[in-house]
């Protein structure tokens, strides 16, 4: 008969939903396991291969813990604002809330096909006023701590989705990260959360947590620690002075220019009247670029000076100052000084523009009058810098600092490469900002028992280059919080990873009104003990939760320093080899092969196509296998009903006292146990089901020699290594089997008896100049002499050695026996 499917997953899932099978009970703790997934955008394509390929065999992960007797918590919800739904409102006139809204439902209904144990009780979604009032709550936290702040200042601007982008979110090339438009500069006044208080932890806490070194290593760089010293550079016939940070400042007898970037209100102080010309035409040219184009060290270098000569403290030299477009306000101190000597990059901007080149640091083995040909980078020796000449280069880096702070000019300083955090977007589809502005009172912020400050529905989408919410005069127009006066509201609205950066502890009572969620949960549940997601997040998302997460720690709402205790990266699914995308047309819609074959089938080819942080390439002939291994399984339980009923309780076995079919399926379904076991429990889910599927072989050439006892022994335990695989199947199997319980509302895990893991046998290749021809069951460890001696007495080795004379015999015990003959 047949596996019907379709019947069989629709019977079980609403068992569970209606028995509540899935639902957690947070007060037990003492094995409390916290399993997540990165909540879904609910999209207007719904559910594709990705989605399954994260969901699904994470799933499988939750669903075997569980069954170790884990309490475990596996919610699901959707990251609902964005700018998607923005843009599909422009294009079809459709609102975000409503299309939003109908997505959900679309998506809720193909999760819940998938089978996965979610409490949907715990399900919630960001987009409604209930979520959101804590987004503002949260701004208003770390407003009240200076962690918030409103700056005007250079930002990336998307034309295309005319918002601004974090610096997250433009790709190397210049471009947007979602739109693809060419990324240009605007100076606007934005909302900042003030990530870069907590750098140093931030890095440091990188140790304490399993997660792939990569995403760790990409975090580490992005924040991008450096040690050294800020170096304080006075500008001759002004009051004016700037500092530069160096990580070297055993090179500053080396500095012959200073560099300002473009941006820097220093520029138009200093600037003398002959060169305002070039300098503000050099300015205007090079607002267009990007930092990632005014960074690469691929783009010719460009600058001009600007006629300021500035003072170098450690030997009172006069130095131009230039203004170029790679130095960065956003960066450091705005200022840099070069050493072009011992840069590259200043080497290759002196030589550009005919500036001196002077050689401090000597490299080993050279002469000092020696021509730089080109920057000389490493440890050497100090020349031509004072009294310090003659020292160790890495020696001097402490003399020299010392001596800046002796004296007044310097100081020592950890820099980091990290930039606050850009949260105002000019889009409607998000949480608005609680700020409100009042002639009388300035900036104000909106109190906590006005929260929230509700999204219109009627909105005009139409991009205009400013906040569709400023056109708005309803939502705009207000009273100020402490004067009364009419004042006017902030019509941006937050970055969508504001609500991903702690949406894991509103799951664990969403309905929680005195707070941003229930600490006493939070404190036993967090950090999640398993996060699993994309790899793309790394700078991003998992990046601002963590920072969120210290901050929640630090105003007393969390016990814990970090939100995720294990992360995952799921790897990608690919179709003939290309990333799947609609553009290209090779998107694979998973409700085809669901509708053909079963949610168990297609989560289990998914998993069975190649190791989980690595992915594979789509096939369709491929989930045709998978599919016959379940019919196999289902035929094998079909020919056992009621099994479980007839026989007496399981019972550990006396090896010695089976026949030889069944001291093999005792084996077998023995040490597929243990191998099942550490194969999920690591991810390796590929693996673990070909154990099963070699085990089912190995049951359907023994199992009918065996005794009733055996099988029911052989077929509860297959049923239970199934179950987090395919859990409908597994399910309606040991129903099958007559047990009256089922498998997920009595979790349990069948323990391996050690003794079946002896092995008494072992397979010896025979190989006779290279090829195999024969293979022997012999005793395990049995003595070479009478191995010999069976090998020599096979029909096949004779045959391929008579007549030939033996010039080599080698034995590894209990593996291979190599004859070599001429």
């Amino acid at each position: 008969m047949k596996y019907p499917f379709n019947e069989v997953e629709q019977k079980w899932q609403k068992y569970w939903d209606e028995e509540k099978v899935n639902k957690t009970d947070l007060s037990g703790i003492e094995k409390k396991l916290y399993c997540l997934v990165m909540f879904i955008y609910p999209s207007g394509s719904k559910l594709h291969c990705g989605h399954w390929y994260n969901y699904g065999p994470t799933d499988s992960w939750a669903r075997f813990k569980k069954l170790q007797g884990y309490n475990v918590f596996e919610p699901m919800g959707y990251d609902a604002f964005g700018l998607p739904a923005e843009n599909y409102a422009i294009k079809t006139g459709i609102h975000p809330q409503d299309s939003t809204i109908k997505n959900i439902e679309d998506i809720r209904a193909q999760l819940k096909r998938m089978g996965c144990m979610y409490d949907w009780d715990a399900e919630l979604m960001t987009c409604v006023p209930e979520y959101y009032k804590w987004n503002q709550w949260l701004f208003l936290q770390l407003y009240k701590r200076g962690l918030a702040y409103k700056k005007y200042a250079p930002v990336n601007w998307d034309p295309v989705d005319q918002t601004v982008l974090a610096n997250e979110q433009v790709l190397p090339d210049g471009t947007a990260e979602r739109s693809g438009a060419k990324v240009i500069k605007k100076m606007l006044a934005q909302w900042n959360f003030k990530i870069t208080e907590y750098a140093e932890e931030l890095l440091s806490g990188l140790d304490n947590i399993d997660w792939p070194e990569k995403t760790k290593l990409m975090q580490k760089n992005w924040i991008g620690k450096s040690t050294g010293a800020e170096v304080k550079f006075t500008i001759e016939g002004s009051g004016e002075s700037f500092k530069v940070f160096t990580t070297r400042p055993d090179t500053l007898f080396g500095v012959t220019y200073v560099v300002l970037a473009p941006e820097s209100e220093l520029v138009g102080k200093i600037t003398k009247p002959e060169n305002k010309k070039i300098v503000d035409e050099y300015i205007q040219s090079v607002q267009s670029l990007s930092e990632i184009e005014r960074t690469s060290t691929a783009k010719e270098k460009t600058g001009v000076p600007t006629g300021a000569l500035a003072i170098n403290p450690v030997n009172d030299e006069r130095i131009p100052v230039w203004v170029a477009d790679y130095v960065l306000a956003s960066y450091g101190t705005g200022c840099v000084m070069a050493v072009p000597g011992h840069d590259e990059r200043d080497f290759e901007f002196a030589n550009k523009f005919s500036l001196p080149i002077r050689k401090v640091i000597l490299e080993g083995g050279k002469k000092l009058e020696d021509e730089l040909t080109e920057a000389f980078t490493e440890i050497g020796t100090m020349v031509n810098s004072g009294d310090f000449t003659g020292l160790q280069s890495d020696d001097g880096i402490e003399k020299i600092t010392d001596w800046l702070e002796e004296k007044g000019c310097g100081e020592r300083k950890v820099n980091f490469r990290l930039r606050d955090w850009l949260i105002s977007r000019q889009r409607y589809w998000g949480t608005p900002i609680p700020i409100i502005y009042c002639e009388n009172c300035g900036e104000v912020p909106v109190p906590e028992d006005q929260l929230p400050v509700e999204l219109p529905y009627e909105v005009d989408f139409r991009p205009g280059g400013g906040s569709p919410l400023a056109r708005n005069e309803n939502f705009l127009n207000a009273s100020c919080p402490k004067c009364g006066a009419n004042a006017k509201r902030d019509a941006d609205t937050m970055d969508t990873f504001v609500d991903s950066s702690w949406y894991y502890l509103r799951f664990l009572n969403r309905e929680f009104s005195d707070a941003i969620f229930d600490s006493q949960l939070g404190n036993n549940w967090t950090p999640v003990d398993m996060y699993v997601g994309g790899a793309e997040h790394a700078t991003m998302h998992l990046l601002y939760a963590r920072f969120i997460h210290k901050f929640l720690r630090d105003i007393g709402l969390i016990n814990s320093d970090e939100p995720f205790k294990k992360l995952i990266h799921q790897g990608t699914i690919t179709n003939k080899g290309a990333k799947m995308s609609k553009s290209k047309g090779n998107v694979v819609n998973p409700d085809i092969f669901i509708d053909n074959y079963g949610s168990d089938v297609f989560r289990m080819y998914l998993m069975f196509m190649g190791p989980y942080e690595l992915g594979g390439d789509w096939s369709d002939k491929g989930i045709v296998g998978v599919d016959r291994f379940v019919q196999r399984v289902y035929s094998l339980f079909k020919t056992h009903e009621t099994l479980s009923v007839e026989q007496a309780p399981d019972q550990i076995f006396e090896i010695e006292k089976l026949k030889d079919p069944e001291k093999n399926v005792y084996r077998n379904v023995n040490q597929t146990l243990q191998k099942f076991e550490t194969e999920i429990e690591h991810f390796k889910f590929n693996t673990a089901l070909a154990s099963l599927m070699e085990l089912l072989n190995e049951l359907q050439k023994d199992l009918s020699n065996s005794s009733d006892e055996i099988k029911k022994y052989s077929l509860q335990r297959f049923a239970k290594m199934l179950a987090p695989l395919a859990p409908h199947l597994a399910e309606e199997c040991w129903q099958i089997l007559g047990n009256k319980i089922t498998i997920f509302e009595n979790p349990d895990w069948y323990k391996v008896d050690p003794k079946a893991l002896i092995q008494e046998e072992a397979i010896v290749v025979v190989q006779v100049n290279g090829k195999v021809r024969a293979k022997l069951n012999i005793q395990i460890d049995l003595g070479e002499e009478k191995v010999k001696g069976l090998v020599w007495n096979d029909e096949k080795v004779k045959t391929h050695t008579a007549g030939k004379q033996v010039v080599k015999e080698i034995y590894v015990k209990n593996k291979i026996y190599n004859i070599v003959v001429k």
